[in-house]
């Protein structure tokens, strides 16, 4: 049996040269050397500034700089004032959603030790270690089953979950929004409320005044209101912008009215259908709201501008029969991810070789998923193939649950 890895990444080549971030093995993007931490559909977070910014910027020069003429007073100062305050506020939020940590986990560097032996002893076979695919663990005296994630290396905290996007496993998952292009999890979720909720109150703000200013025009020049619609087009393209807004970003406000009322995340509405009086998670209608508005934030587990060392080889674990990932010869199910499992056994028939011995399969569409992270096992029969693409150097490194499979030899 061979163990097929991939190369280094360059750049390593002293002890502690390379910061947290340089080397974080998530799809995010960073800025300013750490200091801020996006998804890596960052790019999204351009449009929806300009989606903010310039229907604020119409409604100032056509339709706020008129009303300061008709309200000859501070009155008409304050309007275009108080638009220009308010969207400074709303991207401030949108900001500290989309760039801080939602609430990652950090990756372990090697597997937990296995738990549970599996293999047949009355059958004189060894016994092979292997890590339960869900354990529950009691939490305040309520007990949830936690599940393993192969990416990470951990076993999922309760509310935890792997996002597929992002490729990090998330605290209090909630869902990963394009529009901010980060995850919405434990950290960020009352910033992403409160830009929801004050895009949703900025919109009917300048729907509005629109209306202000077109009934304007049709008490001082005396006209239908059709007519003097007809005199501002812009008033009317931001009546039907804003309209449209609030109808999506009103009713999204509403839904998460609804998920911090009765305690859900977004993930868990759609996943598990809590009802009244199964969701183990809802306090009542005050302390879920206390717990979103008014509790602390927790520090963030990572310190992405921290120096790093280089990571070492781990040593093979000198365990009988080796070791075996809770999702080998599994489908991977989670949702949240969206990938297939890594591993996969052959069956009955097609898994073994000439003498008789269990083998573990590849196929090519499988090998091209894999992250650069991953490592692969392959058997003699597919050593030829694997070679011509990934030719093998001597200074690899092999992950500690890789090195303990290569010591099933067969």
């Amino acid at each position: 049996m061979y163990v097929v890895t991939p190369p280094q990444r360059s750049g390593l080549g002293s002890d502690c040269d390379l910061r947290v971030y340089q080397t974080w093995k998530g799809s995010n993007i960073f800025c300013l050397q750490g200091r801020f931490i996006f998804g890596p559909d960052v790019r999204s977070l351009g449009l929806t500034i300009s989606l903010i910014v310039v229907p604020v910027t119409i409604f100032c020069i056509f339709v706020g700089s008129k009303l300061m003429e008709d309200f000859a007073d501070s009155w008409g100062v304050s309007i275009v004032f108080v638009a220009v305050v308010f969207t400074i506020y709303d991207l401030i939020l949108l900001m500290l959603t989309s760039g801080r940590d939602p609430g990652i986990i950090p990756r372990n560097s090697h597997p937990p030790e296995p738990e549970v032996l599996d293999g047949n002893t009355g059958s004189g076979t060894s016994q092979t270690p292997r890590l339960p695919r869900v354990k529950e663990v009691e939490v305040n005296g309520k007990v949830f089953k936690v599940k393993y994630c192969d990416t990470c290396m951990l076993y999922r905290p309760p509310r935890c979950s792997h996002c597929s996007i992002c490729n990090n496993c998330v605290e209090r998952f909630d869902h990963h929004c394009p529009w901010v292009g980060q995850c919405i999890a434990q950290r960020n979720y009352r910033f992403f409320f409160m830009f929801v909720f004050s895009t949703t109150l900025l919109c009917v703000y300048v729907f509005a005044f629109c209306c202000v200013y077109i009934r304007k025009i049709k008490e001082s020049e005396d006209i239908t209101i059709l007519k003097a619609m007809l005199k501002t087009p812009a008033s009317i393209a931001l009546i039907i912008y804003t309209s449209i807004c609030t109808f999506f970003v009103g009713g999204l406000t509403c839904f998460h009215l609804y998920l911090i009322s009765t305690n859900q995340t977004t993930y868990e509405n759609f996943r598990y259908s809590y009802d009244r009086h199964s969701n183990p998670h809802n306090k009542g209608v005050v302390d879920n709201f206390k717990e979103i508005f008014f509790s602390l934030i927790p520090p963030s587990k990572n310190n992405f501008r921290a120096m790093v060392l280089r990571e070492n080889p781990m040593p093979s674990r000198s365990v009988v029969g080796g070791f075996m990932s809770p999702n080998m010869g599994k489908a991977n199910d989670d949702i949240e991810m969206g990938r297939k499992g890594v591993w996969a056994m052959a069956e009955h028939g097609d898994g073994k070789d000439d003498n008789n011995n269990e083998r573990f399969h590849v196929n090519d569409n499988e090998l091209n998923e894999l992250s650069p992270d991953m490592r692969t096992i392959v058997d003699g029969g597919e050593q030829s193939d694997i070679r011509n693409n990934h030719p093998r150097s001597s200074n690899w490194e092999m992950s500690p649950e890789v090195m303990a499979l290569s010591a099933r030899r067969t």
